[in-house]
């Protein structure tokens, strides 16, 4: 376990640095803002476009993971669906039960990537970042659709349809596995372009992770923001190990298919519980608990299956 913390110590460190510099009076406010739309819309995509078009799809356990990510995707969305009357009763509100949702089911591929590039080098990358071109659409589809069913206005599933087609980084996931399938040629200065551009991806990306952190929301935390914690950190690992094990994955697949399950919520939730009623202030205050849990969770997961893979 040792090894596998100090692999992933880094990951951590950057993000602590993008806390500090947010609230360092060093850097202008709105630079934040274009950081965050840069990494969206230009370094993450370079990132998984490189990524697709170096893969090996020949690999059926690649192709074997992304599927138990998928199924896990739709077994713990479909738990927390069933569990809704439960939570009613409590007197969970709409809007606290999709951030709920969101930041139980959501994950933060920037981080994933980048502890899967530390711990596994370019396959752990490869896996995970199919992992994601697998799962993208159908964690948009379900959240979107959560959060539009609860949030009391018009369902405009045309609205839907349109996040999805136009989300970068589903277009790059498209694009790269088109030019390896298709075998498209392209032209040597361009492609270097375009690596030394994904290489710039998740360092940034980590300061993003940690300058949109809300160190104040999660100091008196509620306790459906401690399950939120859990069910993201604790019980989604579970469900996809136990996915993928009766699915038949085994050694460095199982592990980086928890590993995939295990990191926290992604950032771009809370933008979206913002525009569709749900509770952001909850989930601003959940990712941040997360990312400090992680810390300590990763490594554990990570050890422990790794155990279990290797018999």
């Amino acid at each position: 376990m040792l090894v596998v913390f100090q692999s992933i110590l880094p990951i951590f460190l950057l993000v602590l640095l993008g806390v500090a510099l947010k609230r360092a009076p060093i850097i202008n406010a709105d630079f934040w803002v274009g950081l965050e739309q840069c990494s969206y819309w230009v370094l993450f995509p370079a990132l998984l476009f490189v990524t697709m078009v170096k893969a090996d799809f020949s690999n059926t356990e690649d192709l074997a993971v992304s599927s138990a990510a998928i199924i896990s995707v739709i077994v713990m969305s479909g738990g927390l669906l069933l569990a809704w009357p439960l939570f009613h009763k409590l007197r969970v509100g709409s809007p606290a039960f999709t951030s709920l949702f969101q930041t139980a089911t959501r994950w933060n591929a920037f981080m994933a990537l980048a502890i899967a590039a530390k711990t596994f080098g370019q396959q752990g990358l490869t896996t995970v970042g199919l992992v994601m071109a697998a799962i993208t659409i159908p964690l948009n589809l379900i959240n979107v659709t959560v959060l539009l069913w609860f949030s009391g206005r018009e369902r405009n599933y045309k609205v839907l349809v349109y996040r999805i087609v136009t989300n970068p980084l589903i277009l790059s996931t498209a694009l790269g596995i088109l030019v390896n399938i298709v075998d498209i040629p392209i032209y040597e200065p361009v492609m270097t372009a375009v690596e030394l551009l994904s290489q710039a991806s998740l360092s940034l990306g980590l300061i993003t992770v940690g300058a949109g952190l809300r160190i104040m929301d999660a100091l008196k935390p509620q306790p459906i923001t401690l399950l939120a914690v859990f069910l993201k950190l604790i019980f989604f690992p579970l469900v996809a190990v136990g996915v993928g094990l009766l699915t038949g994955i085994e050694g460095n697949g199982l592990v980086l298919l928890a590993l995939s399950a295990s990191v926290p919520t992604a950032m771009n939730g809370y933008l979206l519980a913002k525009q569709l009623n749900g509770d952001a202030d909850l989930y601003a205050a959940a990712a941040t608990l997360q990312v400090a849990g992680s810390f300590f969770s990763i490594p554990v997961i990570m050890t422990l299956v790794a155990y279990a893979a290797a018999g």
